[in-house]
């Protein structure tokens, strides 16, 4: 490699680590979401409510996937965590509307999604969410069908809330959710 070339690189990595690069994104990506309504994502607690209760429906009944996709940053991300009965664990990365293509037949069966716990952390505009969830077919189901974590990661622009990414693994019978992200007594 010439010097020339090493000294472009060198460039680079002391640009790359500057904080002032770091603190001045680019601009987002233009998408094509709708308009969320406002209360949707005037806070962290609005935006997850809207998340739970956009996915969630009695069997048969349509989601608003409008609504669903006005929640997400342009670049957002779903990634479930798979346990397979024999190999590695597996991780997916969907977008939005990868989401919904695979999701919808689901849930059209019956979903009801809610929050038990949380465990919020938060720094500047980032906010990090343990969601803990269980699953119902029926919103009148005395018991879940399934519970777990759903990590969600926000972002406050200033202006309103987005969903960057969500997370999520379901409890098995060999990983249970611990005490702490369950509801307290």
């Amino acid at each position: 490699m010439r010097l020339s070339t090493l000294a472009v690189l060198a460039g680079l990595a002391l640009n790359a680590a500057s904080p002032t690069l770091a603190q001045t994104p680019p601009a987002p990506a233009a998408t094509s979401a709708p308009a969320p309504a406002p209360a949707d994502v005037a806070s962290a607690d609005a935006i997850l409510a809207a998340l739970y209760d956009v996915i969630s429906g009695d069997a048969g009944v349509p989601r608003d996937w409008n609504r669903f996709r006005s929640l997400f940053h342009p670049s957002a991300r779903l990634m479930p965590i798979g346990i397979p009965a024999t190999g590695p664990a597996t991780a997916t990365a969907l977008s939005p509307e990868d989401y919904i293509t695979r999701a919808e037949p689901a849930l059209m069966r019956g979903f009801h999604e809610r929050e038990i716990a949380r465990r919020t952390d938060t720094f500047g505009r980032m906010t990090h969410v343990f969601s803990t969830y269980d699953s119902r077919r029926a919103s009148t189901d005395t018991e879940p069908f399934a519970r777990g974590i759903n990590s969600i990661q926000l972002f406050d622009d200033g202006t309103r809330w987005w969903i960057l990414s969500v997370y999520w693994q379901g409890e098995t019978p060999t990983i249970q959710l611990p005490p702490e992200y369950l509801p307290t007594p």
